[in-house]
This record gives structure tokens, C-alpha cells and sequence, in this order.
């Protein structure tokens, strides 16, 4: 029997060299898709519980930031957790206001100051700024927080992983200091609000500049 050309055996190597040095690259780097966290999902553990912490603030270089609470976006039907937070809201409201501190609204499109909920409507003219989700965006909110000599937001409202989560947010990337009640803030479920304390607590530029706190544990 004849043996097969050079160029044949030369193939033959090079397609078994190939089929093992595949072999070893499989065993040695995992899937791709076996490592998304969507396939991770269920095993996922929640990280754990954040301490609250006391927050004391200066009412003269404080504004108090009450996002949303109309009734599109806090409401028994879609929001029920959202009705829940009016208590807390309305007393550090009260508080703020008997101690002299900026107090200012934001409202979704479609809304007016007229629509917010009783339990935390504004009085005396007090300003409103009307945006979707981050309430800086196309507004004058930080014209008017720096023409105050405001240093500290304090944000509550609706919805955690929305209004909340961004304006805090940008509020911390501007250069102001965040104080978030997390029994003022809601949203449609546990979770998101979760996620809005994880967030606040380790987003890079954001962490260092947020307290996470009760309203009965802000001070001024």
C-alpha cells in the first residue's frame, strides 16, 4: 500500500493540531454565554443590609427636593408603596419649613403644582421644575439651587429607580451633598427601592457624597 503525499500528511497534522489546540481552549476559557449575569440570575445574593445613618444639615444652605408626588405617578392603583411615604414625607416637610429651608417640587410633563397630593403640596409660591426622570435635565433647578447657596439636597419622592435615583445622582456629579430618607422614597416595587440604596451607596462619583437616612434621623 502506497503512503499518502507529503501535502496530505501535512493536512492531516495540521487539522488534528487544530482540533486539539480547540479541545484545550474550551477547557480552558468558559463560555461567554454561561457567564452573563442573565444566566446568573437565581444565584445572585443581595449584598447586605446598609446601615442608616443620621444625617444633621444646615437649613440655610439645604433644600429639601420633593419629586413627582401627583397623582399619575403616586397612586393606590400603580404605586400604592408611594401613598405609604406621605406620612414621613409631610412631617419632614413641616420640619423644613419651621426651620427656614429651600423647599422646591418637580413635576412630570402634563402636571402642575396644583395636582401635587395634599399631604406634601407646595405653599407660598414655593418653585417647581417639571422634567422627566433627572430633573436637572433641561431645567433651571441648579441655577436656582446655586442662587440660594444651597450645598445639600435632600431628595424624596417617586420613583426609586427613577426621578430619585437620577437626580441624586446628578445632584452628587454637580457638587452638592445627598441626603436620601429611604421612608420617603418609593416606587413600584421592594426592589427597585433597594436598588436605590445600593446605587447611592457604591456609584463611582456618587459614593462619599450620600447619606442614607430615615426622616426622623435628619436633623437641622
Amino acid at each position: 500500500m502506497s503512503s499518502p503525499p507529503p501535502t496530505t500528511r501535512r493536512l492531516a497534522v495540521l487539522g488534528l493540531a487544530t482540533m486539539l489546540a480547540s479541545s484545550l481552549w474550551s477547557l480552558l476559557v468558559p463560555s461567554a454565554e454561561a457567564a452573563t449575569i442573565i444566566d446568573e440570575w437565581a444565584t445572585v445574593q443581595p449584598p447586605a443590609v446598609p446601615a442608616l445613618k443620621p444625617a444633621t444639615v444646615d437649613p440655610k444652605t439645604t433644600a429639601l427636593l420633593v419629586l413627582d408626588i401627583v397623582p399619575q405617578t403616586c397612586n393606590a392603583e400603580r404605586r400604592p408603596r408611594c401613598l405609604a411615604t406621605l406620612p414621613a414625607i409631610h412631617g419632614l416637610l413641616e420640619r423644613a419649613r419651621r426651620a427656614g429651608m429651600m423647599v422646591g417640587y418637580s413635576l412630570v410633563p402634563g402636571s402642575t403644582a396644583a395636582a401635587v397630593l395634599k399631604e406634601a403640596a407646595p405653599v407660598g409660591g414655593e418653585p417647581t421644575v417639571t422634567s422627566s426622570a433627572d430633573k436637572f435635565l433641561g431645567t433651571d433647578l441648579e441655577a436656582r439651587l446655586r442662587a440660594r447657596g444651597i450645598k445639600t439636597v435632600i431628595t424624596v419622592g417617586v420613583a426609586a429607580q427613577g426621578a430619585v435615583l437620577l437626580t441624586a445622582e446628578e445632584a452628587a456629579l454637580r457638587g452638592f451633598e445627598v441626603v436620601v430618607p429611604v421612608d420617603g422614597v418609593s416606587s413600584d416595587s421592594p426592589y427597585a427601592e433597594q436598588y436605590l440604596a445600593w446605587h447611592m451607596l457604591n456609584a463611582p462619583g456618587v459614593a462619599g457624597h450620600v447619606v442614607l437616612t430615615r426622616t426622623d434621623l435628619v436633623q437641622f
